[in-house]
């Protein structure tokens, strides 16, 4: 195997996104190399009207812009495809993913290079684990239940198109210690955090047993 891609999407930086702690016990059980993008230190732009274009015309036609947009491209789904194994840091942000990781995922989702028609796509099959921090809970019973409308969207982005045989972490109620009438939800939070972490930790170091075999 060649490489984890370890994708960050979270605007908080350090110890004040819990995505990021919980990716931590990720990656300190993993002993492979790594290739990380911190999109939320340095995100990539939103596709614009050369991004698009260059895709669709002769290279030797491209205009500076259209070129810098394809490098550009080039850059995000080689280093994509080079991955035998993804983790995606990946908050929930009003109710769906963080606009940064949107556009990573706009820029590399292109037919005939990660994307395929009736075939299976390159990336079929391999590991990927999304973890992925949120406020409150939206499971089943819960007054949030069905508005959660991240992890529909990547199972079906991640999964259904890409092929990723996906893990998907939930450290919950994250906001509990930080709205007082949440409170009480303190104990269940710790519970859920540490069980978040528990499930990191073991991703990973099934990962690296994975890349030693």
């Amino acid at each position: 195997m060649s490489h984890l891609l370890h994708i960050d999407s979270s605007a908080t930086p350090g110890d004040g996104s819990v995505s990021r702690r919980v990716a931590r016990s990720f990656r300190a059980s993993f002993t492979g190399p790594v290739i990380h993008r911190d999109l939320g230190l340095a995100p990539v732009p939103h596709l614009t009207a050369e991004s698009i274009t260059a895709r669709s015309t002769d290279p030797a036609q491209h205009t500076p812009e259209q070129a810098k947009a394809q490098a550009l491209q080039d850059e995000l789904i080689e280093e994509f495809l080079g991955a035998s194994a993804y983790l995606f840091t990946i908050p929930l942000y009003n109710l769906t993913m963080p606009s940064v990781f949107k556009a990573w995922l706009d820029q590399i989702m292109i037919f005939e290079r990660t994307l395929a028609i009736g075939a299976t796509p390159p990336t079929a099959g391999r590991p990927a684990t999304v973890i992925t921090a949120r406020g409150g809970s939206f499971g089943p019973g819960t007054p949030n239940h069905g508005m959660d409308h991240l992890v529909p969207s990547l199972e079906a982005i991640l999964n259904r198109m890409l092929g990723l045989d996906l893990r998907i972490i939930l450290p919950e109620l994250t906001h509990a210690p930080l709205v007082p009438a949440m409170a009480d939800l303190i104990p269940l939070h710790e519970r859920v955090l540490a069980t978040a972490h528990e499930q990191a930790a073991q991703e990973g170091e099934l990962l690296a047993k994975r890349f030693a075999a």
